[in-house]
C-alpha cells in the first residue's frame, strides 16, 4: 500500500547539536500556520516526544529499527496518519549511530532509509567556518540512499552562513537551507536520558515561542516544506499483516486485530464481536509518564480500554479494572507525595496480592518496592508488593538496548538462553534495587553479554526494562488475555 505523508528528519553528526530545539521550533511553526502535523522520535527516548505532546500539543511517537524491522517501522509510521499529513522526525545521537554506537541497525539513518524519509543535517557550527564543509562531505559520502537534502547551521551568524552558502552549494552540491543564531537563553539542560521533563523547565512554552520566531527569521519554511512534500509516497503493509508475518516467524499467533492505516478507527471493536473491552489501569502523572504510544495502541487494538490514574493524587486505582500498567518516569522526584498517599499504596498492593495482572517497569517497578531512598539517603515507604529497597547509586546502572528472553520452562541450570520468547526494550536508571529479579535473561546487542533480570509473579511482570510491544506482540496479547481472565474470575 502507499500513503502520501509529507515528511523530513532533522538529524546531526552528534548529540548536543540542537536537534530537539530546532524540531520543536519547526513543529510549532507548522502548527501555528495550520498544517496537520505530528512527530516521530528516532530511538527509545521518552522525553523528546513529551515536549512535542505536552508543550506543543502535537501527536508524537517513537520508531526504532533495532526494536523492529524497517517494514514494521513503515507500517507504524502509516498507522493513524492521514494522506497529506506533515511528519517531522527527530534523530537520535549522530545520524549513523545505532546499536552499540557502531551498528547501523537502530540508527536515525536506518529509520530514514526504511521509511524513505529525506534528511536535513543540523550542524553545530559554533566556532567553525570552512571546516564545516569536510564534515558535511563526510556525511554525504556515507549517504548511500541520497537522503540528505539540505543543511541547517546551528549556533552561527548570518554573516558566516552567507559566506558558506555558495561554497556548500558549489563544492558539495547541497543547499544550505538556513542558520539558527547562537542564543544562550534558548538552551535546555540535560538530565539522565534526553532532556529534563517539560513541566520542570521554567517558561518552556515561551522558550519554544521565541525559538520558533528565530527559526522563521533565518530558516525559510518554504524550503523545508518543499523537501517534505517531495518525499516519496510511503510504501507499507497494513500493520496487522506486518506483525502477523513477524510473529509467525517467531512461532507465535496473532489473536487480536492490529489493522492498518488507522488502528483507532479500523481495528475490530471487541464489543461488536461479542467480546467486551477489558479495562486496564495505567499510571499517568508527573512521576509516571514514560510510555511508548505504540504500546498503548496495540493494547487498545487487542481489546483493552486504557484507564489513566494518578498514584500521586487519586485515592485508589480505578474501579472495575482487570489489569494495571505502572510505567517509568521519575518517582524519585515525588517520594514525599507518593508516600503520603497511603490509600493508593494500599490499593495497588491489594490488587497485586489478589492476582491482578500487573506490568511494572523502571519507575513503576521502584514504586512497588518496600521503600525508596532519596539521594540524601532518607527512606520513603512505597507499595510493599516487591520485597526490597531502591537507592540512588550516583551513576548509570544499566544503559541501552536489551532483548529480554522469558523462560521456556526449563530449570535455570539447563535452560538455553535462546529458546524462550523474546521482546526488545532498553534500560537506563541511576537507582538500583536490592531485588532486581532473576526470572528472565537480558541480552545486549553487539556483545551478546547476558545478565539476569525481572520478576515473574503469577501473571505479573516486574523489572527495570522498558519493553516495546511491537517487537514482541505475544507480550501484549498475554497481558490482555490474562486481564480478561481475571475479569471473568472476579
Amino acid at each position: 500500500m502507499k500513503r502520501k505523508i509529507n515528511r523530513v528528519m532533522l538529524s546531526a553528526p552528534k548529540s548536543g547539536s540542537g536537534k530537539t530545539l530546532l524540531t520543536c521550533a519547526l513543529l510549532a511553526t507548522l502548527k501555528e500556520k495550520g498544517y496537520p502535523v505530528s512527530s516521530v522520535k528516532s530511538g527509545p527516548d521518552y522525553i523528546d516526544p513529551l515536549f512535542h505532546k505536552e508543550v506543543l500539543g502535537v501527536p508524537a511517537r517513537n520508531l526504532d529499527t533495532w526494536f523492529i524491522d524497517g517494514g514494521t517501522a513503515a507500517s507504524l509510521l502509516a498507522q493513524d496518519r492521514a494522506d497529506g499529513e506533515y511528519v517531522v522526525m527527530e534523530g537520535v545521537m549522530g545520524l549513523f549511530d545505532g546499536a552499540g554506537g557502531t551498528e547501523m541497525e537502530g540508527s536515525s539513518y536506518d529509520l530514514a532509509r526504511s521509511t524513505g524519509t529525506p534528511i536535513i543535517l543540523v550542524i553545530d557550527a559554533k566556532g567553525a567556518g570552512f571546516s564545516i564543509l569536510p564534515m558535511i562531505a563526510g556525511f554525504l559520502s556515507y549517504d548511500t540512499a541520497n537522503l540528505i537534502r539540505g543543511v541547517i547551521l546551528n549556533r552561527t551568524s548570518g554573516v558566516m552562513a552567507e559566506r558558506l552558502r555558495p561554497l556548500i552549494k558549489e563544492q558539495l552540491g547541497i543547499e544550505l537551507i538556513g542558520y539558527f543564531p547562537n542564543q544562550k537563553n534558548l538552551a535546555w539542560e540535560s538530565r539522565y536520558l534526553g532532556l529534563t521533563l517539560p513541566g520542570e523547565i521554567a517558561g518552556v512554552q515561551d522558550t519554544i515561542t521565541r525559538a520558533a520566531a528565530a527559526f522563521s527569521e533565518s530558516i525559510p519554511l518554504e524550503e523545508i516544506l518543499k523537501i517534505m512534500e517531495n518525499a516519496p509516497d510511503l510504501e507499507y503493509e497494513p500493520l496487522r499483516e506486518r506483525i502477523a508475518e513477524t510473529e509467525a516467524g517467531n512461532g507465535a499467533e496473532i489473536s487480536g486485530n492490529t489493522d492498518n492505516g488507522n488502528t483507532s478507527e479500523n481495528a475490530e471493536d471487541p464489543e461488536k464481536s461479542g467480546t467486551p473491552k477489558v479495562r486496564i489501569a495505567v499510571a499517568r502523572d508527573e512521576a509516571f509518564c514514560f510510555y511508548y504510544e505504540e504500546n498503548m495502541q496495540i493494547l487498545r487494538a487487542l481489546g483493552a480500554e486504557i484507564v489513566p490514574f494518578s498514584p500521586i493524587r487519586d485515592e485508589k486505582i480505578p474501579e472495575n479494572v482487570s489489569g494495571m500498567l505502572l510505567g517509568g518516569g521519575y518517582p524519585e522526584n515525588y517520594l514525599p507525595e507518593l508516600e503520603a498517599n497511603a490509600s493508593m499504596r494500599k490499593s495497588v498492593k491489594e490488587a497485586v496480592e489478589k492476582g491482578m495482572p500487573v506490568r511494572a517497569e523502571c519507575g513503576g517497578f521502584m514504586y512497588l518496592h518496600d521503600r525508596i531512598f532519596d539521594k540524601e539517603g532518607k527512606p520513603f515507604e512505597m507499595v510493599g508488593a516487591v520485597s526490597g529497597e531502591c537507592r540512588y547509586t550516583g551513576k548509570s546502572q544499566r544503559f541501552g538496548y536489551i532483548e529480554v528472553i522469558f523462560p521456556d520452562g526449563k530449570p535455570k541450570d539447563e535452560e538455553r538462553s535462546g529458546s524462550g520468547k523474546r521482546i526488545r526494550g532498553h534500560e537506563f536508571h541511576y537507582f538500583d534495587s536490592t531485588n532486581n529479579g532473576e526470572d528472565c535473561i537480558a541480552e545486549k546487542p553487539v556483545t551478546g553479554r547476558q545478565y539476569r533480570c525481572m520478576q515473574l509473579c503469577g501473571t505479573s511482570v516486574f523489572g527495570y526494562p522498558h519493553l516495546y510491544y511491537p517487537s514482541g506482540m505475544w507480550f501484549a496479547e498475554e497481558f490482555v488475555k490474562q486481564a480478561r481472565e481475571y475479569a471473568g474470575g472476579r
